[in-house]
């Protein structure tokens, strides 16, 4: 009965550390937030920049306004164009908020200040915010 046990509980573990991990959860070098909160910062704060991270496809069908697209695929070598905004809160979205998870880790890792947004634009649009 014990190694049973022991065959579900640990691969099980491994599952729900990678999941909590993947989201986010724990081991997070980030902050996240919600689209009430991200919309009220794009509206009154002149210190946010936003980065869709998501595909050139999927931006050119839809996106938050004030965008700019840098996919997840290349941000890493595409830090510099970055710079500009360094000292800036960067709010990071995808479609639905785990490659913005994976973004916001690279970003915090070089020095950025990212901001994930949870849900992604799925969850924006869910909560009745505009797209373009």
């Amino acid at each position: 009965m014990p190694a049973e046990i022991i065959t579900w509980v640990i691969p099980s573990s491994i599952v729900f550390l990678f999941i909590a991990y993947s989201k986010g959860w724990i081991l997070a070098n980030f902050k996240s937030t919600v689209p009430s909160e991200a919309s009220e910062l794009l509206k009154n704060s002149k210190e946010v920049f936003l980065l869709d991270v998501r595909t050139d496809n999927e931006f050119s069908q839809e996106r938050i306004k004030g965008a700019t697209l840098i996919p997840l695929h290349v941000l890493s070598e595409s830090l510099s164009k970055l710079n500009k905004v360094k000292n800036k809160t960067i709010i990071v979205y995808c479609r639905s908020g785990n490659r913005s998870v994976g973004a916001s880790r690279i970003l915090a890792k070089n020095g950025f200040k990212p901001l994930n947004l949870k849900g992604g634009i799925n969850l924006w649009k869910q909560q009745g915010f505009s797209v373009v």
